[in-house]
């Protein structure tokens, strides 16, 4: 089933009022409505084709539509996950209708998508990591990177393994939000809340070589408002240009290429519990609204326990 792009909905002012009521009353942030948008447009190619033309007839999409579209996407090969946030968007936007009057009722409030498989989080080991955090350097020494690329680049990964941020939020800060002599930096995460986070020993080195290297070039570089990562061109560098640097370091370095900037995040958390740190830092750490979503870390980590266990006892 195709996805209508974003533009769709460009012409539709229910769905235009929707993304506002996202960015004003939810505090979404723009990747989540831009996300919503996209998930309502399949939903509006699946309900009145590709040709339709907004504004479309919400009021007349009910149950039997609803649940066609639920077919329809289990039947697309689509990850469980995918299927369970795209009818999470329909029922929260029709659950927005429903309450401005624009709708009776809400034809996706009972259904429900595949359930949630309980996969652990990819990680690597804590040497896999060093191997990996030296890459740069190596391709530095190399000739295969200009210098200040190789800080850039080993700035961003010690930082990312450090405080375990998403990359959106690593790539999103500016130099005034880092205090290198405290070893703090503050990031913007999911619904544009700030938090704290820890820089350790060879982040605090790696940005501030980072930025010595910056201010030779111009001080307006490392300027408060100046963002900390920059691509080769200048402007602020973005989470997938930061993805595809991440896959050729994990090729040199012998690697597994599947692996991107978020399993450096799963890598911290599990290192850390693997360390004796508490469930509840942990959790304020990645800024996880829930407990629960932090406990996955904890299966991973009774599962190297039991790994352990059943290499070395002798009734493993």
């Amino acid at each position: 089933m195709a996805t209508a792009p974003n533009r769709f909905l460009s012409g539709d002012p229910l769905a235009q009022r929707f993304s506002e009521h996202l960015h004003a009353e939810r505090n979404a942030s723009a990747n989540t409505r831009v996300g919503y948008m996209m998930d309502l447009g399949q939903l509006a190619t699946s309900a009145w084709g590709e040709a339709a033309e907004p504004p479309f007839p919400w009021a007349e999409l009910g149950e039997a539509r609803a649940r066609a579209f639920l077919l329809e996407l289990s039947k697309s090969g689509e990850a469980a996950s995918s299927v369970r946030r795209k009818l999470a968007a329909a029922r929260t936007f029709y659950r927005y209708l429903q309450g401005a009057g624009l709708v009776a009722a809400n034809p996706f409030s009972y259904l429900r998508g595949p359930k949630a498989s309980h996969a652990l989080p990819k990680t690597l080991s804590p040497s896999e990591v060093a191997r990996f955090l030296e890459q740069p350097a190596k391709d530095r020494a190399a000739g295969i990177v200009g210098e200040e690329t190789a800080l850039r680049d080993a700035a961003l990964f010690e930082a990312l393994y450090s405080t375990g941020c998403r990359i959106g939020e690593m790539t999103g800060a500016d130099w005034g939000d880092a205090d290198l002599e405290r070893g703090t930096m503050v990031v913007t995460g999911k619904g544009a809340k700030d938090r704290l986070v820890i820089l350790g020993g060879p982040a605090r080195q790696a940005l501030g070589r980072l930025r010595d290297a910056l201010a030779v070039r111009g001080a307006e570089l490392v300027a408060r408002d100046a963002p900390i990562f920059l691509s080769a061109r200048g402007a602020r560098l973005s989470p997938r240009e930061a993805q595809r640097t991440m896959k050729r370091y994990l090729a040199e370095a012998g690697l597994p290429t599947d692996l991107t900037p978020h399993k450096l995040r799963h890598s911290f958390a599990t290192h850390l519990l693997d360390g004796g740190a508490d469930l509840r830092s942990v959790q304020e750490m990645l800024g996880h609204a829930s407990l629960s979503t932090t406990q996955i870390y904890t299966h991973v980590s009774v599962e190297r326990l039991k790994d352990a266990v059943a290499a070395a006892h002798p009734r493993g």
